[in-house]
């Protein structure tokens, strides 16, 4: 048995097809089914069951990949306490984000840690906030940056590591009607801001409510007793930014993910504002290279600094 057998049927089990799992491995689809195939006559038994749909896990596929987790998650774990002890200055990092978190924010904190050190490899992993916490989880990945809905952030769990109070806020272009209704001060915030039930009769520019913002969004909403006006309502984060930055509506978006452009104005939402905690994610159990803590010190560093 190799690692990368392991890992390979990991990534069919976490992809759920495939072609899928070809995609993310950088395989031709016809050579992993064939090293699945060529498995699971070695195992005498079936991984997967065929759907049209895709994969699924039989009872025996359930059971090798528990077990593969396990072990993988060992590997990284051994993998790392060794680099630590005999490369203190280098290493390896499987770092997890979302596109959208990835985007705006992910690229300073990675320039100045490579500069910090250089001799450190960051592997980055763009996923979803569901994959990531199961990639973390199943120990796939060494840590990853997730939000969390405000208040729900798990209080006891040492793999979760606070490093921000997140704010919520809305982004719109300065022709834009809401602008008559933006206040600053008036027992709010000493930053423009919004009252959410003024300005319903806006279009909004919403993202799934399986996502951070998209469940903040629907849960300030619900608070109202109000359904939005809201055409678009599966958008991703930064494309729904977008459309609000050119005066096409309203989108919700992060203050560590709102950068400071002529004709646009994030406005925070009514007068306490609305937040979301931003941790940084661990397995369980693992453990916490230099160059790991190393990194988690950058991201408190970058996330201190106000982006507008």
């Amino acid at each position: 048995m190799e690692l990368r057998e392991l890992e390979y049927v990991t990534a069919i089990a976490d992809a759920g097809s495939l072609s899928k799992a070809a995609d993310r491995l950088y395989l031709a689809q016809s050579s992993l089914s064939q090293f699945l195939n060529r498995l699971e006559s070695e195992l005498g038994t079936k991984l997967f069951v065929r759907t049209s749909g895709g994969v699924r896990p039989t009872l025996s596929g359930e059971i090798y990949i528990r077990s593969a987790r396990q072990i993988l998650r060992q590997y990284r774990m051994m993998r790392a306490e060794v680099q630590d002890m005999e490369r203190p200055s280098e290493g390896r990092i499987d770092f997890g984000i979302s596109s959208f978190r990835g985007e705006y924010l992910f690229p300073k904190v990675l320039d100045r840690f490579r500069k910090s050190a250089p001799a450190v490899e960051v592997v980055i992993h763009e996923m979803d906030s569901i994959r990531l916490h199961k990639a973390v989880s199943s120990g796939e990945l060494d840590m990853a940056l997730v939000a969390f809905p405000d208040g729900l952030l798990p209080q006891k769990d040492s793999g979760v590591r606070r490093i921000k109070r997140d704010e919520v806020m809305l982004v719109a272009n300065k022709e834009h009607p809401v602008m008559q209704y933006v206040k600053i001060g008036q027992g709010g915030p000493p930053r423009p801001w919004v009252d959410l039930s003024e300005i319903l009769h806006f279009e909004f520019l919403l993202s799934n409510r399986t996502t951070i913002l998209g469940s903040s969004a629907e849960r300030l909403f619900r608070e109202l007793g109000k359904e939005p006006r809201a055409l678009n309502t599966n958008l991703t984060a930064s494309f729904a930014a977008a459309l609000a930055r050119q005066g096409l509506g309203l989108a919700f978006t992060y203050r560590s993910c709102a950068i400071a452009q002529p004709g646009v104005e994030y406005l925070s939402i009514g007068k306490k504002q609305y937040f979301a905690d931003l941790a940084l994610l661990y397995p369980p159990d693992g453990y916490r290279s230099r160059a790991i803590r190393a990194l988690e010190e950058t991201f408190r560093q970058c996330l201190e600094e106000d982006t507008i």
